[in-house]
């Protein structure tokens, strides 16, 4: 990818006045982490949401400040291994793995650790949670922000042709909700000091985010900016391209004095190049810009991305 010039360095412009806006490495998969701090670097992003996974860089504090050092992007924040995909990164052990995250937050510099509600089945974990995160708050810096998640609709889980589907959203209503996480999938109905807002998953809940936004109240520190149409998946869509109030989330932050971060966490797998992965990830970013720091100019002429 080409680089932009000194002249017009995205960390040169005085952007960092208002909230600064972060890019999540999980948004350029499957490109890996160093693509993430390229894409934000050239973009002008003002850091990246490392999430932690099966790429071993991902997991590597010396290979990420590497990559923090050479592309001058700052890590904001770590989206610990909570997957279902991850949940062997960092070994099988859920409590040993968020204070991993928390360590390693520390060691790179970032202020925030993202976390998933525990699963079901993670017994001992669950019945600990409360209280390890607000034990690892008491012993860091770092705020251990937990994400509202969502159920799965059974209805739709199970219909297996597209016209099934199409029938069931005819007939209307949510289904049958179950939800994998303890004791429930919104993070406000047990109460922590931090919380993540992620506008994709109110989506697939159906949760209205201005509601969640008020109830986590000043807890509110970390936002996932993505957008989403209601589908029984997960979409993280760029925003303005969903149905979710985004812009008026943005507002309400920028109105209730935010302090915090919003990241891009967008789903850009579709794309089927560099250029058009890269126009996604910069749409979104404009968005944020324009939402967040409304009294701030962006970056004149922006380098364009190109392949290799």
């Amino acid at each position: 990818m080409a680089g932009i010039s000194p002249a017009a360095g995205p960390r040169d412009d005085g952007r960092r006045r208002g909230i600064k806006v972060g890019l999540s490495t999980a948004s350029v998969y499957p490109q890996n982490t160093e693509a993430a701090f390229r894409y934000a670097a050239e973009l002008g992003y003002d850091g990246v949401e490392l999430m932690v996974w099966a790429e071993p860089a991902s997991q590597s504090i010396t290979t990420v400040r590497g990559y923090a050092r050479e592309y001058a992007v700052p890590v904001l924040a770590v989206h610990a291994p909570c997957l279902l995909i991850s949940q062997r990164v960092w070994g099988a052990d859920p409590v040993s793995k968020l204070e991993r995250s928390v360590r390693t937050a520390e060691a790179l510099g970032a202020d925030t650790v993202v976390v998933h509600p525990p699963f079901r089945w993670q017994r001992r974990y669950s019945e600990g949670f409360a209280d390890q995160v607000t034990e690892l708050e008491e012993s860091s810096s770092v705020a251990v922000a937990v994400e509202n998640m969502f159920p799965m609709r059974a209805d739709r889980l199970f219909a297996r042709r597209a016209r099934d589907i199409q029938r069931l959203e005819r007939r209307g209503g949510p289904g049958l909700s179950l939800t994998a996480f303890s004791p429930t999938y919104d993070p406000t109905d047990t109460g922590f000091r931090h919380y993540t807002l992620d506008l994709s998953h109110t989506a697939t809940a159906g949760t209205d985010p201005l509601a969640l936004a008020e109830r986590m109240g000043p807890g509110l520190v970390h936002l996932h900016l993505a957008d989403g149409r209601g589908a029984a998946h997960d979409e993280h869509l760029v925003p303005g391209e969903g149905t979710q109030p985004c812009a008026q989330v943005c507002a309400a932050l920028v109105r209730d004095d935010f302090t915090g971060h919003a990241v891009a966490e967008i789903n850009t797998q579709e794309a089927r190049t560099t250029v058009a992965r890269a126009a996604m990830l910069e749409r979104t970013l404009a968005f944020a810009r324009t939402h967040l720091n409304p009294a701030i100019t962006s970056r004149p002429d922006p380098s364009p991305i190109e392949t290799r």
